[in-house]
């Protein structure tokens, strides 16, 4: 029996071929990436959220097809490791992670001038190291489980070497061009049942913006195999789905370029509930949660939930878009 009040974790047990080499190396990077740490060899763990749980399906599947064998299980420590110690070992790896970018963001800003122009060939080359630099703090962020707050430093010392190029003009970028949605009409949508904040403004987004008669099938989130023509979002393997520290609601948006004002207000709310970062300082996402959350609790069905929360969302689109007007 877990003991009271212990946090759940997933685990990645796995053994992977001595050969080929760099198939080690390959999953090495890739539990770097999602923010796992080893607590023995060949052991790893993540706190038990869907997303993790997401990542280590990647993971195992990489695995497997390399000819190695990896289980994944669900586990509350009860002896050896305490929760404090774990929630320890992830704090101290992305605090390694930040201080790695530090060090990067350090070498730049020697490299970058100071007082005078750059070259347009030298700025755009510092400004693509920045905008990297600026990424990769990104990532470490959604993987920052438990708030190492380390990541100041290397915030810094980014902010400061754009402060750098700010004295010198700025390079017309060329617009990548907009993705359009013929490809995506009358579609079936699939997503994993039990539909909460995500799923429920992502369809809202789908079926108003995106594809008018959308239908959407809400499955078991493991296990799925889609159909010819099905399109997933916010599930495993979903061709939408989060990206970087984008959820899947801001996915869609950035996919289909859909930069109406009063979405992109929207989003950062799905954000601010779904990914729990603070990214956004939403003082009104908790309201809309208690709001979803309600519609929830009185509805198990995934079709109820979907119309009610359409409903909430249509609402709040009508009220950004006319505080947008003010």
């Amino acid at each position: 029996m877990s003991a009271p009040g212990a946090n759940s974790w997933l685990l990645l047990i796995h053994q992977i071929p001595p050969k080929p080499d760099y198939l080690r190396v390959k999953i090495g990077r890739r539990l770097q990436r999602v923010g796992a740490v080893p607590i023995k060899n060949s052991v790893y763990v993540l706190p038990a959220r869907p997303q993790s749980l997401e990542d280590f399906q990647w993971i195992r599947t990489e695995i497997v097809d390399g000819g190695g064998e990896a289980s994944i299980c669900e586990a509350a420590f009860v002896d050896g490791l305490t929760d404090g110690e774990l929630e320890g070992l992830l704090r101290e790896a992305r605090a390694r992670d930040y201080e790695e970018v530090a060090q990067r963001a350090r070498v730049l800003l020697r490299k970058t001038p100071s007082g005078k122009p750059a070259s347009d060939e030298r700025r755009a080359r510092i400004e693509s190291d920045v905008k990297r630099l600026r990424e990769r703090i990104e990532a470490i962020e959604r993987i920052d489980f438990f708030g190492s707050g380390a990541s100041s430093a290397a915030s810094s010392l980014v902010q400061s070497i754009a402060e750098r190029l700010d004295a010198t003009p700025k390079p017309i970028v060329e617009q990548p061009a907009v993705n359009p949605r013929a490809d995506v009409q009358n579609r079936v949508w699939v997503t994993r049942e039990g539909i909460f904040v995500d799923r429920i403004a992502s369809a809202w987004l789908i079926r108003r913006f995106i594809d008018p008669q959308a239908r959407f099938k809400f499955v078991a989130p493991k296990g799925y195999r889609p159909q010819k023509g099905e399109l997933r979002f916010d599930m495993f393997e979903a061709e939408f789905t989060h990206e970087s520290d984008r959820c899947t609601f801001e996915t869609l948006l950035r996919r289909f370029a859909l930069d109406d004002p009063a979405l992109l207000e929207i989003a950062e709310v799905v954000h601010e509930i779904d990914l729990r970062d603070d990214k956004f300082d939403r003082r009104d996402a908790k309201g809309i949660e208690r709001v979803l959350a309600g519609i929830a609790a009185a509805h198990s069905d995934d079709p109820s939930r979907l119309e009610r929360g359409a409903a909430v969302f249509d609402d709040l689109y009508a009220l950004a878009s006319a505080e947008i007007l003010k």
